[in-house]
């Protein structure tokens, strides 16, 4: 779980409605998180939970759709963060980026 420690550091953010994104925690306020350099994680293989992927990361990354990374976005409905092990951002980050 992510802490105000956590600032900085590689997390994965479960909103209400907008999905799964992960990026470095900039800020967290109540249920509104900020996250920098922030990549939406639409459809993932590999892992069978978020848990697990904030863990381990995935291991099929060729089939997951993350798309392009984003500078910065403002996520207002976060009901979970969790902070991911160095490994699993390198397996997140290494995700050929998903587009149409």
């Amino acid at each position: 779980m992510a802490t105000m420690n956590s600032k900085g550091k590689y997390v994965l953010v479960r909103t209400y409605s907008a999905g799964v994104f992960t990026g470095n925690l900039k800020s967290r306020k109540g249920k509104e998180v900020e996250l920098t350099n922030a990549r939406r994680l639409w459809y993932w293989s590999g892992a069978a939970s978020l848990s697990q992927l904030a863990e381990e990361g995935t291991s099929d990354p060729l089939n997951c759709k993350f798309p392009v990374e984003v500078k910065e976005v403002v996520l207002t409905e976060a009901i979970e963060i969790i902070t991911m092990s160095k490994k699993a951002e390198k397996s997140i980050k290494g995700v050929p980026v998903w587009a149409k």
